[in-house]
């Protein structure tokens, strides 16, 4: 068994804008397995500036890995704790390397075309008419939920955005989640909170910046918008921080990165936590290439969700690794007449 990782830095079509700033680009890196004329490909989807293992020796530690690829994934995963997305990486890997076929991770009605997964239509922060010019784009596209990036303009100029779609579409209609990337100070959100509500928001991803624990806790206990944990759950790598988090904080809703948080392991211990604890869940891309975005669908289309899950993101690239994966009406679906292009491994 052999092993190699190969940087991939995938373009955007159009600049994404967050509040930590403008993405025009963003690397990333595929572990290719081999072993016995059978190939295994995963996706260490790292995130500049928000992945806790955006570190100096990030490639020394995937050179490290391929060295040592004889070992289990079991022991590989084990000594990788704080290297989540390599976790993710090569955990999908592996499954694509034990798969019948190798993007087949999960095989099911999805991978088979039968069935899609709902989706959110993700809107970019920016000037208002370009946040505008989003929204109508993804509403004719026949989303009916919209996820949109907020604290990066003016939030009049974001409640007159928002105001705009409830004047057309009902609640009923149209969903509206909000994530502000930890944008608000803990004296505004509750009054910014409160305004929001008055647009009947379906939910409102990381009010405030990570690791305030008493604080989200005390947002979460007395809001008006359910409120979903996201960055929180990055860089807890214990089953213990896990679970205090949960227990702590109580929150209505948390967000699932594979990529960020260790792979499908940590999903499994996070969802047990979060529904033990009265609360839901649903899961997200990290801005994966297809190879990543892939397997989070297959997992996620596997675990029955039934909320709009965060897996459009397929699209954002100039230079995006071809596949089956494409959305039509809000629904992603796995077309399986398609193929898969291998030309990135050479």
């Amino acid at each position: 068994m052999t092993a190699k990782f190969i940087k991939h830095v995938l373009r955007f079509k159009i600049p994404g804008g967050t509040s930590r700033g403008v993405l025009t680009e963003k690397d990333t890196y595929f572990i290719v397995i081999e072993d016995d004329n059978r190939i295994g490909i995963g996706e260490c989807g790292l995130l500049r500036g928000l992945s806790v293992d955006d570190r100096p020796d990030y490639e020394d530690k995937l050179d490290w890995v391929c060295k040592n690829i004889q070992l289990s994934k079991t022991e590989l995963i084990a000594n990788l704790t704080e290297f989540p997305s390599i976790q993710f990486g090569i955990e999908t890997a592996f499954k694509s390397l034990e798969a019948e076929k190798s993007f087949e991770l999960f095989p099911s009605d999805f991978t088979r075309g039968n069935e899609g997964i709902s989706i959110n239509g993700l809107v970019w922060m920016g000037d208002e008419q370009f946040m505008k010019n989003q929204i109508s784009d993804k509403l004719n596209s026949g989303f009916t939920t919209i996820k949109m990036k907020i604290g990066a303009i003016d939030f009049d100029t974001e409640i007159k955005l928002l105001q705009s779609i409830r004047a057309s579409f009902s609640a009923k209609e149209i969903t509206l989640r909000l994530d502000a990337n930890g944008a608000f100070s803990f004296q505004e959100a509750k009054e910014k909170l409160k305004r929001l509500s008055e647009l009947e928001i379906h939910s409102i991803e990381q009010p405030i910046e990570q690791g305030n624990l008493e604080k989200m806790a005390a947002l979460c206990q007395d809001t008006p918008i359910p409120i979903a944990l996201d960055e929180e759950l990055i860089g807890a790598f214990s089953d213990e921080t896990k679970k205090n988090i949960i227990e702590t904080v109580n929150p209505q809703y948390i967000i699932l990165k594979p990529s960020l948080i260790g792979g499908f392991q940590a999903c499994e211990t996070w969802i047990s936590l979060i529904e033990n604890n009265g609360g839901g869940w649903w899961i997200t891309s990290a801005l994966e290439s297809n190879i990543g975005l892939n397997a989070i669908a297959q997992y996620t289309y596997q675990k029955k969700a039934t909320m709009p899950q965060g897996l459009g993101t397929g699209s954002l690239y100039t230079n995006n690794i071809p596949s089956p994966l494409e959305v039509k009406q809000g629904t992603l679906y796995y077309n399986s007449n398609e193929k898969w292009n291998f030309s990135f491994i050479n």
